[in-house]
């Protein structure tokens, strides 16, 4: 594990950058999960020049790490407010077919190409963006910057949060740049999400000819029981903030070459996303008796917890600069799939809003850069709120 910090001595950009260009700096340097290395030199460069003290750690290891983190500071008067933009820098493998090279960022009209153009390196360049912007005395300022949120994630933001308790650096309100936007920026925030969970399940059986089945124990018919039974549970109906919990069987596998042979063993996964009615130690026990019944093994990872930022001065704080900036007025929602909010918000109250996310993850990867510019703006408006 290492660990260097770096301040506003640094060389260098010095001078305001637009938020394009923030963001074509770090997309040109390629980052697929885990990230390392290049991209973070970058986002340095961006930073130190800015008055932040940039700490750069790697932490873990195999087969979910190393992983690359950036924790950047810049300390505002003793004793007023510590507001943290939090992001990632990793990207997923761009695949194949793309017009342009995917770590090659291009524009054409007003749309910047590349992948990580949405998810999030937009964000982070409109992050910094708004932070070139914002006086120092504002008060404090911190980038949580992970380069594992795109893969297992067990040594990306968990592992800053502990180096920011050994820095005494805990921020008292989040933002985090996930893309949260839907037809236009500034429709939709996040103010929580469902926690979620996977359980791979396993029968055991007795190997047998299918002419002689009373010599054998088919395990293929108890999974099959037993994946009815969790696919017919209606864990609950929603509640004000949440949509109804979800199971979904995501994989089946007996693996069996042979017409004539009952299997040994059959093995099924699934996968719940869950909302605050529930926690993943209440769920994985009901798997688990639930499993035992049809005589299962179930073994279960909790990705996250389910979180909610109750609607209050911070959710009116993000609403009013969205609304500035964009004239919309946002939905506060908690749709979606996970985010590193999931950790965060053991720290202080957190939201994400972010760019459009029609084109995250996909071929072609793009940004409206007005939109980048925009958000440049509502994150300034954001922060200044927060600290004041």
């Amino acid at each position: 594990m290492g660990d260097r910090a770096m301040g506003a001595s640094a060389t260098g950009m010095s001078d305001p950058q637009d938020t394009a260009t923030l963001a074509e700096a770090l997309i040109a340097c390629p980052s697929v999960t885990p990230a390392a290395g290049l991209v973070f030199d970058c986002l340095e460069q961006m930073l130190a020049p800015l008055g932040f003290v940039v700490h750069r750690r790697i932490s873990g290891e195999a087969p979910d790490g190393p992983v690359e983190n950036l924790f950047a500071i810049r300390q505002g008067p003793a004793g007023g407010r510590h507001f943290a933009f939090a992001g990632h820098v990793d990207v997923v493998p761009p695949g194949e077919g793309w017009a342009s090279a995917p770590f090659a960022p291009e524009v054409r009209g007003e749309l910047l190409y590349g992948r990580g153009a949405v998810d999030m390196k937009g964000a982070v360049a409109a992050m910094v963006a708004a932070a070139q912007a914002i006086p120092a005395d504002a008060g404090t300022i911190s980038f949580i910057i992970t380069g594992d949120e795109e893969g297992p994630a067990r040594f990306g933001t968990l592992a800053l949060m502990d180096q920011m308790r050994e820095l005494g650096a805990i921020p008292d309100l989040c933002l985090v740049g996930e893309p949260t936007s839907v037809n236009r920026l500034g429709d939709m925030m996040k103010i929580g999400r469902r926690g979620s969970l996977n359980s791979w399940l396993e029968v055991d059986g007795v190997q047998g000819h299918v002419a002689y089945p009373h010599l054998a124990d088919n395990p293929c018919t108890r999974l099959v029981a037993l994946l009815a039974e969790l696919d017919a549970l209606e864990l609950d109906r929603g509640t004000d903030w949440f949509q109804p919990s979800n199971l979904e069987i995501t994989d089946l596998e007996v693996g069996n070459p042979a017409t004539n042979v009952i299997p040994a063993a059959a093995r099924a996964r699934i996968s719940i996303r869950f909302n605050d009615l529930h926690s993943g130690a209440s769920l994985s026990a009901r798997i688990d008796e639930i499993a035992a019944r049809h005589g299962a093994h179930a073994r279960t990872v909790i990705s996250g917890e389910p979180f909610l930022t109750q609607p209050g001065a911070f959710s009116a704080m993000v609403a009013a600069a969205i609304e500035a900036e964009t004239g919309l007025t946002p939905e506060q929602s908690t749709t979606g799939g996970t985010s590193d909010a999931r950790f965060l918000k053991d720290f202080c109250p957190v939201i994400e809003f972010g760019l459009c996310n029609a084109t995250m993850h996909k071929r072609d990867e793009a940004v409206a850069i007005p939109d980048l510019d925009a958000l440049a703006r509502i994150y300034r408006r954001v922060a200044l709120a927060a600290l004041a």
